[in-house]
């Protein structure tokens, strides 16, 4: 018998501590490799995490809702014979007594591709070998963290790689934007709080772990940046027209609906090329101007609002935006997201139109100094030309940090994004 000591992992570079949301687990239970075991909840996002090693659950040492520091030892599970170890080959020898860590996939293991999903040496070499290209790769369903594709995903997909080439691949699609947060958190006794608010007229709910953690950034960013906001009116007829009209080929050739958001996300980028300073951070008295493009997006989830990122933005096409948007709004929701997946945001953007809103005014993520939100598209009687016609309108709101953008740059950058939105060309 050997023993393996669950470590509290570390999700995150300025991560220091995790809650334990659930344990899938009881002592006692038995458990397989990769099995998940416990799902932990950061200031950054929810994770399931899987079983090191298989074998028999013998110590639970925190019960859930309690807040543990990271390289803590949280579980313990007994196994019998060879322990897996940390890379996909086993090692050719187990110590009696073993620490097991388990961890995110770190970058500097992985190789990262045009789309930001990161596979590992080993799973990119066997790609190689059986000529596998990347935009093949994509399209396997990764059951590893954060669905990242596996030693046994690829050679489960080579074994039927003929039947899956013969029957085109349905790629998974957002859910109905209808959270319910409320849902989600328990119900509890407050002591005080439930005599000044007894039942059955009040119902008192304990906030989650990422609505506590939103909460405080949210009013840390309006202490730390002295918001302004500018709202322009934008014209977005071509690109209903485009949509309209390409809406059923672009979803068969890529597997996924043509929603608004690649647009906005395609203007925004091309408006941050040109205006920098929006795509900057404050330090101090020093701004940090980025020179890459990380565009944040906010989603709506049962957990609260969730802001994954397009890592290297100004990188992708239009089509690789499509793409981005979709596999992290699918991920968002599903809660397949890693840490790695919310962090380094440059400039956020938040679509609150889809819920039916018109206008809204955000509140800037920091430490972004600027968040666009885009109101719903609804018909309008416009004037062109001295003559009344009938327009697909939506607003933006741009918010800005005033210690660094006054309103002739936030004017003119949310004007700029409009000029892209409205002389939206057909994409060749």
């Amino acid at each position: 018998m050997a023993k393996i000591e669950v470590i509290m992992p570390q999700l995150g570079e300025s991560l220091t501590e995790g809650t334990i949301v659930k344990w899938y687990k009881k002592v006692g239970d038995p458990i397989k490799k990769d099995e998940t075991l416990l799902e932990i909840s950061t200031d950054k996002v929810d994770s399931e995490i899987p079983s090191p090693a298989t074998g028999i659950v013998t110590k639970i040492l925190f019960k859930e809702q309690e807040t543990v520091a990271i390289k803590t030892v949280i579980a313990e599970i007994e196994t019998e014979g060879e322990v897996a170890a940390k890379t996909e080959a086993p090692e050719p020898e187990v110590k009696k007594e073993e620490k097991i860590i388990i961890e995110s996939p770190k970058v500097e293991k992985a190789e990262k591709t045009q789309t930001s999903r990161f596979y590992s040496p080993l799973v990119l070499n066997i790609a190689r070998q059986e000529g596998i290209s990347m935009e093949e790769l994509e399209k396997i369903h990764g059951t590893g963290i954060g669905g990242r594709v596996s030693k046994k995903d690829i050679l489960n997909y080579i074994r039927t790689r003929e039947s899956v080439k013969a029957v085109p691949v349905e790629r998974e699609e957002p859910k109905p934007v209808s959270p319910k947060i409320e849902t989600t958190m328990k119900i509890v006794d407050a002591g005080e709080l439930a005599a000044k608010y007894p039942p059955p007229k009040y119902e008192i709910l304990q906030m989650s772990n990422i609505l506590q953690k939103m909460a405080e950034h949210m009013v840390k960013s309006v202490a730390v940046s002295p918001h302004v906001q500018a709202i322009s009116d934008c014209d977005m007829t071509n690109i209903v027209n485009y949509r309209d009209k390409y809406a059923e080929e672009f979803e068969r050739n890529e597997g996924f609906k043509l929603t608004y958001t690649p647009f906005i996300a395609n203007a925004i980028v091309k408006a941050l090329k040109e205006f920098p300073l929006i795509n900057s951070s404050v330090e101090g008295d020093k701004i940090i101007v980025k020179k890459f493009i990380n565009l944040g997006m906010a989603v709506a989830s049962d957990q609260g609002l969730i802001v994954p990122v397009i890592k290297n933005a100004d990188e992708k096409n239009f089509i690789g935006l499509a793409r981005s948007i979709n596999d992290l709004a699918v991920r968002t929701r599903s809660k397949r997201l890693t840490p790695a997946d919310i962090e380094g945001a440059t400039f956020t953007f938040t679509n609150y139109g889809v819920f039916g809103n018109i206008i809204g005014i955000p509140i800037i993520n920091q430490p972004n100094v600027a968040i666009l939100g885009i109101g719903a598209i609804k018909k309008q009687p416009v004037v062109i030309n001295d003559a009344i016609a009938i327009r697909s309108i939506s607003y933006l709101t741009l918010s800005f940090d005033h210690r660094i953008i006054d309103g002739a740059l936030g004017g003119m950058f949310l004007e700029r994004v409009v000029k892209y939105l409205e002389e939206f060309k057909e994409i060749s």
